[in-house]
């Protein structure tokens, strides 16, 4: 089990390391745009920059897509718990049992459009770059299928009795209070 948790920790590393390098890759290409709008441009006006733009929106499109399937956890998303905190544990832990199955039961209502849709953009290309518009979309694709497994794996732990997310955090505050080091 010790082996399995290391394996898991080690792939969350390095999806945030393929989050961490789409960002770069982003920023990157940003500046090159900079640099050639502003200073290339005026000296060579024919230069191609429409590259740089689409670049930036497939790698935006990747980036939030992968870091959302692999580098975001429960506890990151934002969340409109008012009426989820005001009730008591029972009531909590059903409203985050059903709310797993919602999220898995429309994402695999939507499976089928979606993988349609994908699919469909095989027989175009991007504007510029000639790229197949079926790999840039497909990261949607991934997302789906991670989210629904996310959530299929959350709502079965839920019903065996995993502890909700608000008390792991408290369980984690009151442990670093015991040690007297935050975490």
């Amino acid at each position: 089990m010790r082996a399995a948790r290391q394996l898991w920790e080690w792939l969350g590393r390095r999806a945030d390391d393929v989050a961490a390098s789409l960002l770069a890759a982003l920023f990157a290409t940003f500046v090159v745009q900079i640099v050639a709008r502003y200073f290339l441009l005026p000296i060579y006006p024919t230069l191609n920059i429409g590259w740089t733009v689409e670049l930036c929106l497939t790698l935006w499109l990747w980036s939030v897509f992968w870091g959302a399937a692999f580098c975001l956890r429960e506890g990151d998303h934002v969340r409109f718990d008012m009426l989820y905190l005001s009730v008591g544990r029972r009531t909590r832990r059903m409203m985050a049992i059903v709310a797993a199955l919602m999220i898995v039961a429309g994402l695999l209502m939507a499976l089928p459009a979606t993988w349609d849709y994908i699919t469909f953009y095989k027989i175009k290309k991007s504007a510029v770059l000639r790229w197949r518009l079926d790999y840039v979309f497909s990261i949607y694709g991934v997302f789906a299928a991670v989210v629904i497994l996310r959530y299929i794996w959350r709502a079965v732990a839920l019903i065996r009795g995993r502890p909700l997310d608000e008390e792991l955090a408290i369980e984690s505050i009151a442990a670093a209070g015991r040690e007297g080091k935050p975490e």
